[in-house]
């Protein structure tokens, strides 16, 4: 299939490309930006004026729910809403049903995702037999499969004789290792420990709770140089233990969630289950803290942390309803707002969940590697068009995700896509 994007504003943060242009494309990639080849004639055409056209989104944090739950979410549905929001690429966390630790598993969700179509789905390995902690999971075999790192998903490492063989493995094969850090005891509350979570009774997650955490991966990187992503970093003072490992040259990377970055625990309200998360929300300074973080650099990537949870779950009490949100239709948004807030321009509000997002993955996703997060000639044609002056309000009966909870209900927020592009093919068209 030959498409056209024609006479949209052309935004590539990797290259630093910001310009009126074509783009021309031909059997799953980009033949060309700008001035159209001669003799070039599109099976279609999108219409791309008063439109911005950047790299495909890629997200690093976004959960099926397959097969386990399917009430909660099914891959067909979910992957729909991820081309809605512009998302080509998303890294699935080891954590369905059954758990992502045999090999067998991982080939049949590349299978599955391969005959559908739409959305690449790159999965993260169990870093443990059934996430338990206790046995190491056949890493190089689920590499092999493609899975692009390996991780815990939310179940926290307890012994940390594990952790180190772990990140000892990893370190010998070049593995990365995808880690939450929250102390397994601290991090049993329900909402971030404050006057709030007080007043309200509800038990509370402490910000030693991830500080010890990071103190203890950071000893472990030090003496195994493994490769380590911090997934969703929530407080001020994660922050700038980050920011100093980062300054002594530690391999590391990290994230932030979409919800850290935008909301405080007084949107929690009256026990508004829609904001129970995983890490809960916490004080202004906190999410002042991530703000700067992801400007300066500190955070690699903003992350949707999509969760999709079904109606039983969320309407139950606060504290007994199950954490997770919808995000990956609001990802591009909420990006964007993030730039408008925090007086960045355009370029910026795109590299969070492009270019650096596909930095976080380095050579895992192996031909990719090139062209994830980038527009480049001869690349994957992965392209998101959106209308940067549209806006749109958060409906959750309008998302597509079978688990439509959002704390973000009600918002307006900036920029509506248009169209998105997965290798080549039309996965969305507004």
């Amino acid at each position: 299939m030959k498409l056209l994007i024609q006479g949209g504003r052309v935004v590539d943060p990797a290259s630093g490309t910001d310009q009126l242009a074509d783009v021309a494309i031909a059997d799953g990639r980009i033949l060309a930006l700008g001035d159209v080849p001669a003799g070039f004639v599109p099976d279609q055409t999108i219409a791309a004026q008063g439109h911005v056209v950047v790299p495909g989104l890629v997200d690093l944090c976004a959960r099926l729910r397959e097969s386990g739950k399917p009430q909660a979410g099914q891959l067909s549905s979910e992957r729909a809403a991820a081309a809605a929001g512009g998302v080509t690429t998303l890294v699935c966390p080891p954590d369905t049903q059954p758990v992502l630790d045999e090999a067998g598993l991982v080939e049949m969700l590349h299978y599955r995702t391969q005959m559908q179509g739409g959305p690449r789905v790159l999965p993260l390995g169990a870093l443990t037999r059934a996430l338990a902690g206790e046995v190491l999971a056949p890493l190089q075999q689920l590499a092999d499969a493609g899975c692009v790192g390996f991780g815990q998903a939310e179940v926290p490492l307890v012994n940390t004789q594990v952790t180190q063989r772990a990140l000892q493995y990893a370190s010998s094969f070049g593995y990365s290792v995808w880690l939450r850090p929250q102390e397994y005891h601290l991090g049993k509350g329900v909402a971030a420990s404050g006057p709030l979570a007080t007043r309200m009774g509800l038990s509370g997650v402490p910000v030693a709770a991830e500080t010890i955490a990071l103190h203890t991966i950071f000893e472990l990187v030090r003496a195994t140089q493994a490769r380590v992503h911090l997934c969703r970093i929530s407080s001020a003072a994660g922050v700038a233990l980050v920011r100093q490992a980062k300054a002594e040259g530690l391999p590391i990377t990290c994230d932030v969630s979409i919800n850290s970055l935008h909301l405080t625990d007084l949107d929690i309200g009256y026990f508004d289950s829609r904001t129970r998360l995983n890490p809960p929300l916490r004080q202004q300074r906190d999410r002042d803290a991530l703000r700067a973080g992801l400007a300066d650099g500190t955070i690699d990537a903003l992350v949707s942390d999509h969760t999709p949870v079904d109606d039983d779950a969320k309407t139950l009490p606060f504290a007994e309803s199950e954490p997770g949100a919808t995000g990956l239709e609001l990802l591009l948004s909420l990006s964007l707002k993030w730039a408008q807030d925090s007086g960045l321009g355009l370029n910026d509000a795109v590299a969070v969940v492009s270019s650096r997002a596909a930095h976080v993955l380095g050579r895992a996703p192996g031909a990719l590697a090139d062209s994830l997060g980038r527009l480049v000639v001869g690349g994957v044609a992965d392209v998101c068009v959106f209308d940067p002056k549209a806006a749109w309000v958060v409906h959750p009966a309008g998302l597509r995700s079978h688990g439509r909870h959002t704390p973000f209900s009600g918002y307006e927020l900036p920029g509506c896509v248009r169209a998105t592009v997965v290798a080549g093919r039309v996965a969305f068209v507004a």
